[in-house]
């Protein structure tokens, strides 16, 4: 069967049928592979083409050369030729079987000589199918692990022994709860008994692979399932300790689940943006290390605190991007500030927290607000008018004067120009003050400024 969507794509004279007949002519069969076949049967969008031949890597450069708009061979040495063409990218890879060695962090690449052998060698039997294109108006579907079936069985299985496929290629066993966050399928038995029983086996896989792969699970639209998967196979344990060690943790506010199902339940529920649904993962996991016992039960204080200093630490640990680290942390530390709004919020404190938060409070309030998963329909609606009081605040606060510029109107220049001071620690102090001024008391002119930093110059001379 092959999918109607790719009719466009195989017809007569199409760029891909262009591709093929060069590689027939020259002695080789193309196959469209992978992926590409999988969301054609899903009818999901394709954005990218991938291809296998038997050709190797020099031969693959030479009949794209000519053929393609621009062509890349940074990823020769793993046998796949890049190309652009009418802005279509195609990925060419010579057929592979790749094993790790057992302590290696990379796998050796071994070309092959027939497409089943590629096929075997790749993760689930869902993308181990593939499409000969020729010149021939009959293209062909080779299907030899059953991936029609599974696909139609919506199940996540290995082409061979998940023990020798996760032994090929450890992070599978992380791909495998990848594709039920992003597919929403469920993974076979047996390729989750191999997970647990062979995790400590992902630690051969550099954390920046096993970083891109978890981003992926992350902003799948069944995040939840994919989570589950994660903490039940107990692989979470092998990269992110801390999301399992949330499970034994009760909060003391959502009596009927403990802070793990909490805290997967607040994932599901936020936006698919990578920061954000790292710090709902991540936002309380200051908790095991804040909980104290008093006379009231169960307390988490200042957990915010802990949560964003460990939040820190496990995300430099996979080697997330500096930026991320900063708004994901941030948002973890920020996250209860606004639960202080019950008891009433000045404007200095509206404005402190638009400055704290600065370009990631529509992230915060999201954040806060899927932070509700209680199941007091009256706690949750209390909750939510609350929020919705703050942003209220804010935006009359916007309305009146710069919030979002919240800076004294005199900087640094001015400071040492009035005072006749060089650069240094007095003008940064001298800064700090006037701003305090503005978050507390709201705009002021120069005249305004000016007197005050006199009066500030005044006391700082006579200490």
């Amino acid at each position: 069967m092959i999918p109607k969507r790719l009719d466009p794509i195989l017809a007569t004279g199409s760029a891909t049928r262009q591709l093929g007949e060069r590689f027939e002519s020259a002695g080789h069969q193309l196959y469209l592979v992978g992926g590409s076949v999988r969301d054609a049967l899903l009818d999901s969008p394709m954005n990218d083409l991938d291809f296998a031949t038997g050709a190797r890597p020099d031969a693959i450069a030479d009949l794209v050369d000519g053929w393609a708009d621009t062509v890349f061979r940074v990823g020769e040495a793993f046998g796949t030729i890049g190309a652009i063409k009418d802005g279509v990218s195609y990925e060419t890879t010579t057929f592979r079987s790749d094993v790790y060695r057992e302590k290696s962090r990379k796998p050796r690449v071994e070309f092959s000589d027939d497409i089943e052998t590629d096929l075997s060698r790749r993760d689930f039997t869902v993308n181990a199918m593939a499409i000969l294109v020729s010149g021939s108006d009959d293209p062909q579907m080779i299907d030899p692990f059953h991936g029609l079936a599974d696909l139609a069985a919506q199940v996540l299985r290995t082409p061979i022994d998940p023990r020798v496929s996760f032994g090929d290629d450890p992070l599978r066993m992380l791909r495998l709860f990848r594709f039920v966050a992003t597919l929403g399928f469920g993974a076979d038995p047996e390729a989750e008994q191999a997970v647990r029983d062979m995790k400590d086996r992902l630690s051969i896989v550099s954390a920046e692979r096993i970083r891109d792969e978890f981003n992926k699970l992350m902003v799948g639209d069944h995040v939840a399932a994919g989570l589950w998967g994660l903490v039940n196979s107990q692989l979470a344990e092998e990269f992110i300790p801390e999301l399992t060690a949330l499970e034994l943790e009760q909060d003391p506010h959502q009596h009927h689940k403990d802070v793990l199902a909490h805290t997967i339940a607040v994932v599901a529920k936020t936006s698919p943006i990578e920061t954000l649904r790292v710090a709902a993962l991540l936002h309380d996991i200051g908790k095991p290390a804040t909980r104290e016992f008093g006379p009231q039960g169960v307390s988490f204080h200042h957990h915010e605190v802990v949560g964003a200093r460990l939040a820190r630490e496990r995300m430099r640990k996979l080697r997330y991007p500096k930026e991320t680290v900063r708004d994901a942390s941030q948002l973890v530390f920020l996250h209860m500030r606004p639960h202080t709004f019950k008891m009433g919020w000045t404007d200095s404190a509206v404005r402190r927290y638009v400055r704290d938060a600065g370009e990631l409070l529509p992230l915060l309030n999201e954040l806060v607000r899927c932070d509700v998963t209680t199941r007091s329909r009256k706690r949750a609606t209390a909750i939510s008018r609350r929020i919705d009081e703050l942003e209220e605040r804010i935006e009359t606060l916007r309305e009146q004067e710069a919030l979002d510029a919240l800076r004294p109107p005199i900087d640094g220049n001015d400071v040492m120009k009035h005072l006749g001071l060089k650069p240094g620690r007095d003008v940064g102090v001298a800064m700090k003050q006037l701003t305090e001024h503005r978050i507390e008391h709201g705009p002021y002119d120069e005249a305004e400024a000016y007197r005050l930093l006199d009066e500030w110059w005044s006391e700082r001379q006579q200490t």
